[in-house]
């Protein structure tokens, strides 16, 4: 009943996604190009241009060309992009049971999801490059440094002054540094001293930084009044930490996206954790599945845009429809306060399961018929509070799952799995919904009523 699923996870790159010809798969394909005309309008009406068209019209320039001569372009070049890749996939049957996106590819991840159309995804986009244009004044960006959070810790620390930030936590192999042109250089020079490489970013402002908050603040009034449509498919953000909902204030949210951090490596582990096994990159090139890879090699990594290869029918005839993350209702959830960035593979055999620590007559009491309910309340109580770190006495029946104790669908879905496997449930029943397990006594009855009739493994 609860043998972890397997996941398929969208994610949508960011700053550089973006090689010359990365739109051709759109081809003669109708609906891409209908995608294609509601960026362009969009952008013509915002900012007086139509960068998808101009792309498409001659020779397409190489990244580094692009990026000197219109950022902004690059930044649309790689929203449509992101979007087309999904909505082709989709369109062949692709199932995803949640997306993700790095930095800017957020706001992608959101029109994929259903949350926000492709014109409302644009135009947030479009209303980012302006006020980035017009507030954030000082020069900066951002550099990819090849170690992890606490080495690159300690080397901020001997630059305490000059305010260079981690924009984006990749993993122990990387992380992503935000600031000014100054303190980057610095940042650049440690690094070459101590034998760690550095790379500069096609990033024209230091995104995930304090240095736009002026931007930030903008954007907010801008954007006054947007809200999430329902979503059909699950949106998690590496920068809130958390799911998005219909009812969130996406005003707030995605202008604080420009000063907030990217917790990606958390946001993979978390997912991964959850049952995520498969991981598509839904834009131009591999860098995010690449960083997955290497976070956990036991993933399979989809590429179907890439400079080499288009394997977009390919890769959707591999997701076939696959296991959804269960979010709670909207009036379950605390809400989080928002302070002021391959081919297929065959999939891996999946490791056995380790058990969660069990005594003995638990697993005997498992083969039998039933187990007292106090017994389950009270093995399932200490398994809890062991993976809270709360007391034992918070977990009575009435206990909110959710809006008390603050336990997400992620971390929900973790424990509902380590509880198959110490009480030795049978497979999970089709079209049961993890978020239907609210309180603490609801998941005491799950488990009791089905070792009382006899439904084990």
């Amino acid at each position: 009943m609860f043998d972890q699923p397997e996941i398929a996870v969208g994610v949508f790159p960011g700053q550089g996604a973006y090689f010359p010809g990365c739109l051709d798969f759109i081809g003669a394909d109708r609906e891409l190009e209908k995608l294609v005309e509601q960026v362009d309008r969009v952008s013509a009406a915002m900012l007086g241009h139509h960068p998808i068209a101009g792309l498409r019209a001659g020779e397409p320039p190489s990244t580094q060309q692009l990026f000197a001569d219109s950022p902004d372009t690059m930044q649309l070049a790689i929203f449509t992009t992101t979007v087309a890749t999904h909505d082709a996939l989709r369109r062949r049957g692709g199932a995803f049971g949640a997306l993700i996106g790095h930095s800017m590819g957020e706001i992608a991840a959101l029109v994929a999801g259903g949350a926000l159309s492709v014109e409302q995804g644009a135009s947030v986009l479009c209303h980012r490059i302006a006020v980035l244009r017009e507030h954030a004044t000082a020069e900066g960006g951002l550099v990819a440094v090849g170690c992890g959070r606490d080495r690159m810790d300690a080397v901020l620390a001997l630059l305490d002054h000059a305010g260079p930030v981690i924009a984006s936590d990749n993993g122990p192999e990387q992380v992503v540094v935000s600031g000014s042109a100054d303190a980057l250089r610095r940042v650049k020079a440690i690094a070459a001293a101590i034998g760690v490489p550095a790379t500069p970013l096609l990033s024209a402002y230091p995104f995930h930084h304090t240095m736009l908050t002026t931007a930030r603040q903008a954007l907010a009034e801008r954007l006054t009044g947007l809200r999430a449509a329902p979503m059909h498919t699950p949106v998690f953000s590496p920068i809130l930490g958390r799911f998005y909902r219909a009812d969130d204030d996406l005003a707030a949210m995605l202008s604080a996206h420009l000063v907030l951090p990217v917790d990606f490596a958390g946001t993979v582990g978390r997912l991964h954790r959850a049952g995520a096994r498969v991981w598509v990159e839904l834009g131009a090139g591999r860098a995010l599945t690449n960083v997955v890879r290497s976070l956990h090699p036991d993933v399979t990594v989809l590429t179907p845009v890439t400079e080499t290869a288009t394997t977009i029918a390919e890769a959707a005839a591999f997701l076939v429809p696959s296991s959804t993350v269960a979010v709670p209702p909207a009036a379950t959830v605390r809400a989080t306060p928002v302070p002021p960035t391959a081919t297929p593979t065959a999939p891996p055999a999946p490791p056995a399961p380790t058990p969660a620590a069990a005594t003995p007559d638990v697993r005997e009491a498992a083969g039998r018929s039933a187990l007292p309910r106090s017994e389950i309340a009270a093995q399932l109580r200490a398994m809890y509070a062991q993976a809270l770190e709360y007391p034992e006495e918070v977990f009575e029946d009435a206990a909110q799952l959710e809006a008390d104790l603050g336990v997400d669908s992620v971390k929900q879905t973790e424990l509902l799995n380590r509880i198959g496997q110490t009480f030795a449930l049978g497979m999970r029943p089709e079209g049961m919904r993890i978020g239907e397990y609210r309180t603490f006594g609801n998941v005491v009855d799950l488990v009791h009523g089905n070792l009382a009739s006899g439904q084990v493994r």
